[in-house]
Parts: C-alpha cells; structure tokens; sequence
C-alpha cells in the first residue's frame, strides 16, 4: 500500500469534516478529506422527489440564531426559504383528533397550563448550565443519575402533556426518554437556547431551510478543497481502520490507502470514531465516551401528492401524535405547488418497530396514521420514500449522538480533548446548537483552529531547533 504525505487528514466528509479541511485548506496546510461512503454530506443526503423538486433525507432546517451555518450558506451561494407554517395544526392523542394554533399543543386548560409549567422549570433549569463545563452544576450528579423519563413523571402531570413531550424528544434526538440523563438534555438545551427555540418554526430551529438541499454544503466545501488543492484532496469510500501515532506524526489507513501526517481530525460520530483502531490506544476516558454515546433511532418519510390539499382545509400540514407510528409532521411541498409533499418523523421504539416490516407495509401504516390525521385524502399518495439513518453503515443512526445517564459525568471531557496529534470534530462536540449543522460548522472551524496553533507550534520549534544546532556546529 502506497503512502501519501500530507500536514493534516480529516476522517469524514459530513459539514463538520468539510468545514475543517476548507479552514486548513484555506491557510495553506495540505490536508486530505476522507469519507466512507460514496459521496460527501454525512448526515446531510439530498435526493430527488418529483419533478424539480429535492428533499433532505437528514439534516433540514435552520434558524435565525444559528449564524454560523446561514454565514457559510450565503458565502457559498445558497438561499434559504421559510417553512411554510400557515393554518391550524393537528394534534391527535390517544385517539382524539383536535386542531391548535399556539406553539404549545394543548386538549384542556388543565393540559396546556401542565406544558407551560414544565417548560418553565425547563428554561430555569438549563440556563444553571456552563456548556463547556456541564459538570460543573451543583447538581451534576444527581441530574446525570436520572433519565429524562423520570424527570417528566414527575413534573408532567397530565398523560397528554407527557405525550406531547415524548414526541418532542423523538424529533430532537430520535430517542426515548429514558434514552438520555436530563444532565445531557440540560446541557442540549442550554446549547441551542432552549425547548421552544428548538422544536418550533418561527424564529426558532425550524424556520428555514435551503433551497436545494443542505448537501449542497459539503458538496461546494468539497469542491472548493479539490480546486486548491488538487483531485487527490478528497477520497471517497476510504473508511478509515487504524490511526497509528508517534512522536513525528500519524499513520491512518483507509481501504483506498495510506496517509502519513502531523495531525488528524476525526469527524466522525463518537460511536463511529471507537470502532477506529487506535495505536497506542486512546485513554480510558475517550474509550468509554466512545462505548456509552450510542445513536438515535430516526426515519423520516416523504409522501407526495398531486396537490398539498390540507392546504384548502385551513390547515398548515404540521401535526403531532402518538397513535400509529407518526409523532410529528411537517410541510414539505415544493414553492410552485407542483404536488404537496408532507414529511414524516418517527423515532426510537416507533422507528425501531417499523424498520422491521417489508416497504409496502411501511407505507401503509404510515398512510393509515397520515389519514386519521388529514383525512382520507392523505392514503392516497402519488409517491411514497422513507430512510432509516439506522441502516447506514457510516452514520448508524440519527440526528445526533445521545448521553444517557453517567455518561457525561463520568467521561463527558473527553468529548473535545484531544488524543495526542487526534483532534476531534463533529456536531456532537460544539458548544452551541449541538447535534445541529450549526454545531457542526463550529467543531469544524474550533479543531481546524486547534491544529493550525499546534502546526505554528511545530515549525517554530523546529526552526528554534535548527537555529540552535546550527550555532552548535559553528
């Protein structure tokens, strides 16, 4: 197996790993970006639906907060849309079928002022928390010791507020709510600034998306990379197996060759980056993060029609559940209105249970719960798509990583800390807007910025150094 050299390698594609090979790239370090699959994106995945129409298969939308991730788009050309979030809502739980309009779902006074409370102590709660140093609160480990699971039984009152919660976290992290230690879910809130500012349309994380496609972003880094330096700057399906390290630099070995270099940035899940071998092993520390920071269970699911009839109904194609598989709902139909395009989330024992029937029988269950929820119309789809993240060999799940409990206590500051010449990228690492693209953009910039001081570091040892045994030898 031949060996390249090159200053830096960068394990995965996705906008994290981009975004960190454009940074070096840009200061003129040689870098190499290698990716697993066949394409860049990571869990970014753009494809075709209809006539002229692209939808996201992962990551979709943005909000006005998350400048970083608007800044790149706009430099790179893109244009954002709004979500279209015009009429009523559908809210259908244990069988009942009701229509809202608030941010907040509510089926009775009692219910919505049980929701209101919650997310009261919610937003008390999470502003305790330093991102960067979780551990830190006074009530770290009695938080991190509990899952969110119990934390809602205790404070939720009513059935219907603990449903509409439940589906919430689905979205958000594709999980359960025993799934993740309310020290981890504290900390995600704090990090994109709150329950409402995450799981809502307007000024919030769903206000947005690209005209497009969001794996345009890679793809255009990915290019700009190649154009400074050279085709070979970007491998595709080179998963990576060993990253070797010495006092001079690494060794990484992918199925497409062999990199030498001073540094590495993995930019890859953390469930991922432990199936790397690593010689000399990582700490302790990084090996048990990487073991107890599994993935979400997600699929999302794209269902045309000849036209976005809810529409004409008074209703904005948004909708949250808990009867069938569907939890929450979304309109996706293209500007023009050449068809309606409503899509689908269902997360953890929902998406785990449907990912094991056949296709055809996928999509009748999903058009079954669609139809109890828009109407009979809603089981007549011209076109049907569903992805399961789970099934992905490079991503294993999806949208982000999760925390359960003792995890961030017990190795939670190996997330960011480098490994010798490793240094770590990826949305699960930044300090705002975690599992987001914009988290992404920040861990890319934040490792890339960790490896250019260590290069500067380097060269200007080195050149004290031969300073030095010049004068030595004369």
């Amino acid at each position: 197996m031949t060996e390249d050299r090159t200053d830096v390698v960068v394990v995965g594609a996705g906008i994290a790993g981009a975004v960190a090979a454009r940074v070096l790239a840009q200061a003129g370090v040689s870098v190499r970006l290698v990716e697993a699959r066949d394409r860049v994106g990571g869990r970014t995945y753009t494809v075709p639906f209809g006539d002229h129409h692209h939808i996201d298969l992962g990551a979709h939308w943005v909000g006005p907060d998350q400048s970083r991730i608007l800044a790149l788009g706009r430099e790179l050309g893109l244009t954002t849309a709004p979500q279209f979030n015009t009429g009523t809502k559908v809210l259908a739980l244990d069988g009942r079928r009701s229509t809202y309009r608030r941010s907040i779902p509510s089926v009775s006074p009692w219910a919505l002022a049980d929701m209101q409370l919650t997310l009261m102590r919610l937003e008390r709660l999470r502003r305790r928390i330093d991102v960067a140093h979780p551990m830190a609160v006074a009530q770290a480990s009695r938080w991190d010791a509990m899952t969110v699971e119990t934390w809602m039984r205790r404070q939720l009152l009513t059935r219907a507020g603990r449903e509409i919660f439940r589906a919430a976290i689905g979205s958000m992290f594709g999980a359960e709510p025993r799934d993740l230690s309310v020290l981890a879910f504290l900390t995600y809130l704090q990090a994109g600034g709150g329950f409402l500012a995450m799981s809502t349309i307007d000024g919030a994380a769903q206000q947005d998306y690209f005209v497009g496609g969001t794996q345009q972003i890679a793809t255009r880094i990915a290019a700009d990379v190649v154009t400074r330096q050279g085709v070979c700057a970007v491998v595709l399906d080179a998963p990576v197996r060993v990253i070797r390290q010495d006092d001079d630099g690494v060794t990484v070995v992918t199925d497409r060759g062999r990199y030498r270099a001073r540094f590495v940035v993995v930019a890859v899940p953390p469930v991922l980056a432990g199936r790397i071998a690593y010689d000399p092993p990582l700490s302790p520390a990084r090996d048990l993060l990487t073991q107890r920071m599994p993935m979400g269970t997600i699929m999302k699911v794209y269902v045309r029609y000849a036209t976005p009839f809810w529409r004409a109904q008074g209703l904005s194609g948004e909708a949250i559940a808990n009867d069938g598989v569907v939890q929450t709902v979304f309109d996706s139909s293209p500007p023009d209105l050449s068809s309606g395009v409503l899509v689908v989330f269902t997360a953890g024992d929902d998406a785990r249970a449907l990912s094991t029937k056949p296709r055809d029988e996928r999509a009748a269950i999903v058009l079954r719960s669609l139809a109890a929820l828009f109407g009979p119309e809603a089981a007549r789809p011209v076109d049907y798509l569903d992805f399961n993240w789970s099934d992905e060999p490079w991503s294993r799940g999806g949208p982000v990583a999760l925390l359960g409990p003792g995890a961030l206590t017990s190795a939670g500051r190996a997330l960011r800390a480098p490994e010798g010449r490793i240094h770590w990228a990826g949305t699960e690492t930044a300090l705002r807007w975690t599992g987001y693209m914009d988290g992404a953009v920040e861990s890319g910039e934040r490792a890339a910025g960790e490896v250019l001081v260590r290069l500067h570091e380097e060269t200007v040892a080195g050149h004290a150094d031969r300073t030095a045994r010049g004068a030595r030898v004369s």
